[in-house]
């Protein structure tokens, strides 16, 4: 008999008990959220289990050590004495409630996934450099964080350190709290964890906030002013001297330029799908004028954090702030992104139009572009067709996981 569903997503703390069900090749089912989920769990919190007879669990401690229990009582991931398994739940609950939603509380802002707020961004960095103080004071004395041998509370914290060295922790701050990295490298590497969790490159320095840009006023003509008397014009420079001067340097190009220009101007596209009908002119106009697939491609883009995500006006200005970051590539491309479903359970999706065959140039401009999943689609095929033809109009559902979720709200880069 089944021992029951694990609801988990792609989300931080989904990962270890994905991973304790699959080390232990334990019986359980892993589900995303379905209509069963939505009746159990109100507070729409992922992970989420239910076992035999209705036993349900949230939090993501309670569902790994109730996993763990299920598969070996006298596990050696759990500590070998009451001491270990308090010393366990401390560092793990340590992690939990103050590391991880710190670290959110510096990146979100600086990602654009959250309005900025410079004062809170300094005060969290000042918090994490006291939790990470901790961490690194102990790591510098054992192997790992519990003992000489790897336990839950390992598996467990390093995780929560995933997004800190994704958008935080650069060369400084490697040498600031070198135990630390030396543990997380050994942990994060392990096989316990290496096919559940995404594969993150240390990079040289934070993620830097990027305003979005504002646009420029236009200047009122200026009042006719009385004729000023001639100045006298001052003297040539000699030849010699005006060839000395340094060029300005130019502008640098944008690595989509080298493509040439395309046979169908990507203006032409963006003005017909601005002044025609969308389903009735607009969308045909597109395959048939616009779409070339050896000189475009197609790509579907998902945020990848949608159980982060809160209120649908705020995912809705997070992908307006994607967009502003995104301006650099505004010759090169077009696209619409979508929020689906309501308040406290909603999702990001859309679909773009790319010059060349590779998305990384045209997004690689915006800081926040890893927060997306790439899938490039074939516009031959017409399930393909319909998502596009979807993304462009808004106006039907968008089936995600085999349910059909309503548009709330969306965006037109162009």
């Amino acid at each position: 008999m089944s021992l029951g569903t694990l609801y988990a997503t792609q989300q931080t703390r989904s990962w270890v008990p994905k991973a304790i069900v699959k080390h232990f090749n334990l019986d359980v089912k892993f589900s995303d959220k379905d209509e069963k989920y939505h009746s159990n769990f109100p507070l729409n919190k992922i992970p989420a289990f239910i076992g035999p007879k209705g036993f349900k669990l949230t939090e993501v401690l309670a569902i790994s050590l109730y996993l763990i229990n299920l598969a070996d009582p006298k596990s050696k991931l759990l500590g070998k004495n009451a001491a270990e398994y308090a010393s366990i739940l401390k560092w793990s609950s340590l992690a939990n409630m103050e590391l991880l939603p710190t670290e959110a509380k510096v990146f979100r802002p600086l990602t654009g996934q959250a309005p900025y707020n410079k004062k809170q961004i300094d005060e969290g960095n000042a918090y994490l450099d006291k939790l990470n103080g901790v961490f690194e004071e102990r790591l510098s004395n054992f192997t790992y964080l519990v003992g000489e041998r790897l336990t839950f509370a390992d598996y467990f914290v390093a995780t929560t350190y995933v997004r800190g060295f994704e958008f935080l922790y650069g060369k400084e701050w490697r040498a600031k709290f070198p135990s630390v990295t030396r543990w997380y490298k050994t942990v994060i590497e392990s096989d316990f964890l290496k096919s559940i969790v995404p594969e993150v490159k240390f990079r040289d320095a934070p993620v830097e906030y990027q305003p979005p840009k504002k646009e420029k006023k236009e200047k009122a003509p200026a009042a006719a002013a009385a004729p000023a008397a001639k100045k006298e014009a001052a003297p040539k420079k000699p030849a010699a001297e005006e060839d000395a001067e340094p060029a300005a340097a130019p502008k640098p190009k944008h690595p989509l330029e080298a493509l040439g220009k395309p046979k169908a101007p990507l203006d032409e596209w963006k003005r017909v799908y601005s002044n025609e009908e969308t389903r009735e002119t607009a969308i045909p106009w597109f395959w048939n004028n616009q779409y070339d697939p050896e000189e475009w491609s197609l790509w579907k883009v998902d945020y990848k954090y949608n159980d982060e995500l809160t209120l649908t006006f705020m995912s809705n200005n997070l992908v307006g702030g994607f967009f502003n970051r995104l301006s650099a590539s505004t010759k090169y491309m077009f696209g619409c992104m979508v929020v689906y479903g309501e308040n406290n359970n909603n999702g990001i999706t859309g679909a773009f139009l790319v010059r060349g065959q590779d998305y990384k140039p045209a997004f690689d401009v915006a800081p926040d572009w890893e927060s997306y999943e790439f899938t490039k689609l074939d516009g031959s095929k017409d399930d393909v067709k319909k998502f596009v033809d979807n993304m462009f109009a808004w106006d039907e559902p968008v089936e995600v996981n085999g349910e059909k979720r309503e548009i709330a709200d969306g965006k037109v880069f162009k």
